[in-house]
């Protein structure tokens, strides 16, 4: 099962910061986490979002293991 992690606003919009989930790719994540709440399904999808997987920034077909920590990042700014 993948540790996930939301962060900033994701993590306030899902209401949880860490999950344990069971799934075999970003894109099944993706699916779950979307099939569980729309809203957080939606905001995974917006522009800027990174996904980091035990902690290298990832595309999102990347396979996923028992043991992967997943991490999404919500836009970034600043200077």
């Amino acid at each position: 099962m993948a540790k996930v992690l939301l962060f900033g606003a994701l993590s306030d919009l899902a209401g949880w910061r860490e999950k344990t989930i069971e799934v075999d790719s970003i894109a099944d994540l993706r699916l779950k986490l979307g099939a569980e709440d729309a809203a957080l399904g939606e905001a995974l999808k917006g522009p800027g979002v990174q996904v980091a997987v035990d902690q290298a920034i990832v595309r999102h077909d990347t396979a996923l293991t028992a043991a992967s920590e997943v991490a999404f990042l919500p836009p970034m700014s600043g200077g």
